[in-house]
């Protein structure tokens, strides 16, 4: 669930129904992070995310067509008017419909206008060089003894 370290982390938010972006990116990734896909969702792991995302300076939300609810808009959009977040919200465009992009392109704006990084692309790649780039230096330099 977690990458241990001492390093703040990214809480990697978003799509889970059994996709695999998570484990792209985190082959990638060289910050610490919290990945909250597990195999059985308990009240308990409610508490542990909840906790991760309060610790997590980064917020990482990727947005696939294989989203089934839309909590993880809501929860984006929160980071986003967070002052102390840096938010990051990926849509990935392949399989959405045009006006389901229409209405994700707004949310895009709307996070993008409360100081989040956003954008729609196909690419985890992508994600994880900029996650490294813009932030890998800021979050490294953070540990203390």
């Amino acid at each position: 669930m977690q990458n241990n370290n001492n390093r703040m982390q990214v809480f990697l938010g978003g799509t889970c129904a059994g996709t695999t972006w998570r484990y792209r990116l985190i082959q990638n990734l060289k910050l610490a992070y919290f990945n909250p896909v597990v195999e059985d969702w308990t009240p308990e792991c409610i508490e542990l995310e909840d906790e991760a995302k309060r610790k997590s300076e980064v917020h990482l939300y990727v947005i696939t067509s294989a989203m089934e609810g839309v909590y993880s808009i809501a929860e984006a959009v929160e980071s986003a008017m967070t002052p102390e977040v840096y938010t990051v919200f990926q849509v990935v465009p392949e399989g959405f419909t045009a006006g389901q992009l229409k209405s994700l392109d707004a949310v895009i704006r709307l996070i993008y206008a409360h100081g989040g990084i956003a954008y729609t692309s196909n690419s985890i790649d992508d994600t994880a060089h900029l996650l490294n780039t813009a932030f890998y230096s800021k979050l490294a330099n953070t540990e203390t003894c």
